[in-house]
């Protein structure tokens, strides 16, 4: 195939590229990589640990390093995106993310494994608000609408399929090749990216040799995610209003405040803060953040239940997950149809009631069949809410602006899913550490509570549909 993608139309200014599905193909099993690289990990834990003779906080930091440098930078990347274009940003995010892999699969030490999971996060953090500002750019209309319903069902499904995945790659050719697999599918989507994603347009590429990135601010909002991961994950063992965990939020708290105001004082800030006073914008990461943060209690829940309290193992654990993943993707899909038909806002609050009565299942039922039904369930409600909440927040946005939204709310997919483990870790601990259920019910109750509560803020918060009017994102106002 030549190299054709410089003459690619533009979209808004000529015919639609006609290669586009087969891009967001390519695009998708990229993010479909970073996604599935948060959860892929949880049931080798314990073979990494043992193999590698990792103490409970290294082991713990095996995945917590991943989060945390895929979300803080985020922002980052989202800005490097606006400033020099989708092309070279995904390319060279995939090939960090892809050699990282490779490193953490051949490492023979904690430090080296961690510090491979930093890069690897660093990469997905310049390649996923990459890929989404370049899906923005190719479709228009209800077909944007569509392509959000696909990379919603990846976002939603990939942290469930990261559990089926790691059960068959830990009970088969062993813990490495939950690294390794990235590798072959990493090399394939470059070369098919770097055929067909067109190159930055040269008055971007101006830009882009006059701006400063914000370095100071992506140091800032990485360190106050971090301490306030590190409070949240902590306050299972130290209490909840212990000193030490209310001395780390007050901490973040104020990185975060330093945050913003160094974006107010720098030349060439890492983001606009206006764009989070926006209605649609900041509704859209509500949704993200409770929708990412109530999945990930799911799994985890699930995880833990299943493995620890119901006695399975990681492969019969992984396949166990195979209708969450299922229903997930479904539920985005459907969620991609009806957005147009019914908005945001009846879409979001049908989701979380979906949610709720899926979770209460398990808080009311003992047994693998309750866990797997009712988190079955709440995965086909939570589905249709990633698809809520990129339409929001993205709905409005002008095109200059579209890496830098796409990175806010791909952070805050990151931050919520660190919210998500760190908190039901810390309500469900009794039962993870010991051989009671007590705790899994306390999870499940307070997920079924999150989303009852999210539904009703979703309907005085999450903007509505004007009549008669329509818009790419379907209709949000």
């Amino acid at each position: 195939m030549s190299h054709a993608t410089a003459t690619a139309p533009t979209p808004g200014t000529g015919e639609p590229d006609p290669r586009r599905w087969g891009t967001l193909a390519f695009l998708g099993a990229a993010q479909l990589m970073l996604i599935v690289d948060v959860t892929v990990v949880a049931i080798a834990l314990p073979h990494v640990g043992a193999d590698l003779d990792l103490s409970r906080a290294a082991t713990t930091w095996v995945i917590s390093a991943y989060t945390l440098a895929f979300g803080g930078l985020m922002l980052l990347g989202g800005r490097v995106t606006d400033l020099l274009g989708s092309r070279p940003v995904v390319l060279t995010g995939l090939a960090l993310f892809t050699g990282a892999s490779l490193a953490a699969g051949l490492a023979d030490s904690g430090g080296v494994l961690v510090g491979s999971r930093v890069a690897q996060g660093l990469g997905a953090a310049l390649l996923s608000p990459a890929a989404l500002s370049a899906v923005l750019r190719l479709f228009e209309g209800e077909e944007r609408n569509r392509a959000l319903g696909v990379w919603s069902a990846l976002g939603g499904g990939g942290a469930a399929l990261g559990v089926l995945l790691g059960g068959v790659l830990t009970a088969g050719p062993g813990w490495p090749w939950v690294f390794f697999v990235n590798v072959p599918i990493g090399i394939v989507v470059a070369f098919g990216l770097a055929r067909r994603l067109p190159p930055a347009a040269p008055a971007r590429t101006a830009t882009a040799a006059r701006a400063r990135l914000d370095l100071l601010g992506a140091l800032l909002v990485t360190a106050a995610t971090g301490t306030a991961i590190y409070a949240l994950i902590g306050a299972g063992d130290r209490g909840w209003l212990s000193g030490r965990t209310l001395g780390l939020l007050a901490g973040a708290a104020l990185l975060y405040v330093l945050f913003g105001l160094r974006q107010h004082a720098a030349a060439s800030p890492l983001m606009d803060l206006r764009l989070l006073t926006r209605r649609p914008v900041a509704s859209g990461t509500f949704l993200i953040v409770a929708a990412t943060a109530l999945m990930v209690a799911g799994f985890f829940l699930g995880t833990f239940y299943l493995q620890h309290h119901a006695g399975r193992g990681p492969l019969a654990t992984g396949l166990l997950f195979l209708p969450i993943a299922v229903a997930t993707v479904v539920g985005a899909t459907a969620g991609g149809h009806l957005i147009g038909r019914v908005g945001a806002r009846a879409l979001a609050v049908v989701g979380f009631v979906v949610a709720a009565a899926g979770f209460a299942v398990p808080a009311l039922l003992d047994g693998s069949l309750a866990v797997v039904l009712g988190t079955t369930v709440a995965a086909l409600g939570l589905g249709a809410l990633f698809v809520a909440a990129s339409a929001t927040a993205l709905g409005h946005v002008q095109a200059h602006e579209s890496g830098i939204v796409s990175g806010i709310v791909s952070t805050f997919h990151e931050f919520g899913a660190s919210l998500g483990a760190a908190v039901i870790s810390s309500v469900a601990a009794a039962s993870i550490a010991g051989a009671t259920s007590t705790g899994f019910v306390h999870g499940f109750t307070v997920a079924a509570g999150v989303a009852a509560v999210a539904a009703v803020l979703s309907l005085v918060s999450v903007p509505g549909r004007s009549p008669g009017a329509t818009h790419p994102t379907g209709g949000l106002h």
